[in-house]
Parts: C-alpha cells; sequence; structure tokens
C-alpha cells in the first residue's frame, strides 16, 4: 500500500470510526477511546503545531495512527465494515469543534500557566 492510500484509509477510518462510536453495537470503553481519537483526528487545531520540527508531525504519524490501530481492534468487525462503507460513500468527512476548543483551551491553560511560573520567578 502506498502512501497516499495508507492516507486515504486513515482518513476513511477517522471518519467510521467516529461513526461506530455512536453504535449501540460498539462496547463503551472502545467508545470512549473512538471519540476521544476521531475527535483529535477531526480537530481543526493540533495539539502540537505542525511548525514545530519533528513534534509537529509526531502527533499525525503516530499518535493517531497508533490510537485508531487500538480503537479498531476494540470495535466488532461487522460494525467497522458497516461504517467503513457508510465513511466512504460520504461527501465530506465531520469537523470536530469541540475538540478544537479543548485544544485552545489547553494552550490558554500552559500560556496562563508560563506566564505565573515566569511572573512570580521575577518577582523573586
Amino acid at each position: 500500500m502506498g502512501l497516499k492510500a495508507w492516507a486515504r484509509s486513515l482518513k476513511r477510518d477517522t471518519h467510521a470510526v467516529w461513526l461506530a462510536a455512536r453504535d449501540p453495537r460498539t462496547p463503551w470503553y472502545a467508545t470512549v477511546l473512538g471519540v476521544a481519537v476521531a475527535a483529535y483526528a477531526l480537530s481543526p487545531i493540533d495539539l502540537i503545531p505542525d511548525f514545530i520540527p519533528v513534534l509537529g508531525l509526531l502527533d499525525d504519524l503516530l499518535i493517531v495512527p497508533l490510537g485508531l490501530w487500538l480503537t479498531l481492534k476494540l470495535i466488532p468487525p461487522e460494525v467497522m465494515a458497516t461504517h467503513r462503507a457508510a465513511a466512504e460513500a460520504a461527501a465530506d468527512r465531520p469537523v470536530s469543534r469541540v475538540a478544537a476548543a479543548v485544544v485552545i483551551f489547553i494552550w490558554i491553560g500552559l500560556a496562563g500557566s508560563a506566564g505565573l511560573w515566569l511572573f512570580t520567578r521575577s518577582a523573586r
């Protein structure tokens, strides 16, 4: 499988996991992990921005595929087959604005913590 085909299958499987997470036939632990992985993968904002050397691409190349792999192992094959077909037929892929908001809040919290740390260090 070429790199393009692999990337296309990741996109399809991300969408399929997003759909399978809402399916009542999916076990609760697969639903929790599936929602987390799919929401992060579908978020328009990365936790680690791509412009940061090496680390920026690490989430796209390791975290998302490994999370999808684990989730796919937990979801029953017949459920995944149904939702893979639906994801393949879908015209567009969903976007997780909630995950984007979570990422923004994490960045704001980190910036605030760093600012507070710098403020207390300079006050000494």
